[in-house]
């Protein structure tokens, strides 16, 4: 008896996971289509353009329109799929930012974490510029950098010798 009952349970559970499990369709991530279904020649000029704006999961920065790999190749063929149903480009990146998150960009946001990502090497040529611009004015100014010592001839010196070598040629400072 008890085996009887461990041999359904068994085909209930294989039935269950025999049946075909179906991929989440777009419309439940980002909406209705926004825009019209294309097709023909304006179909393949706007799939390469949305593809060419999603990185490839797999290989290193390159977008999807230009990867060779199996994986590019079906996120290509799914773009196709979106923008002949109606799809924007922004519900189309929005679909993939949520399936593989703001990696899948190529032009990442300006929010977050990444708005560093933006800024910070501005604000490295910023400092830069003004730590280059700040030695060269003291340069300029006649301020010595180093603490070499005054050249020969220099006023207020405190050498002895020097002041014995003024006194003795009728020079005084």
């Amino acid at each position: 008896m008890k085996i009887a009952r461990f041999i359904a349970a068994f085909l209930f559970a294989t039935s269950l996971l025999a049946q075909e499990v179906k991929v989440p369709d777009a419309e439940q991530f980002v909406g209705r289509p926004e825009g019209q279904p294309v097709s023909g020649a304006m179909l393949d000029q706007k799939t390469n353009e949305t593809a060419g704006m999603l990185r490839c999961p797999v290989c290193q920065g390159m977008s999807v329109a230009d990867s060779p790999s199996e994986m590019a190749v079906n996120m290509k063929h799914q773009v196709r799929e979106l923008i002949a149903r109606g799809y924007t480009q922004d519900q189309i990146l929005r679909y993939f930012e949520r399936s593989y998150g703001q990696f899948v960009l190529l032009k990442p946001k300006f929010q977050g974490v990444n708005t560093l990502v933006w800024i910070l090497p501005i604000l490295a040529l910023i400092v830069g510029i003004i730590a280059i611009f700040s030695m060269m004015g003291k340069r300029a100014g006649g301020q010595p950098v180093d603490d070499a010592p005054p050249a020969e001839g220099a006023e207020g010196s405190d050498d002895p010798y020097l002041a014995e070598v003024r006194k003795l040629t009728g020079k005084q400072s």
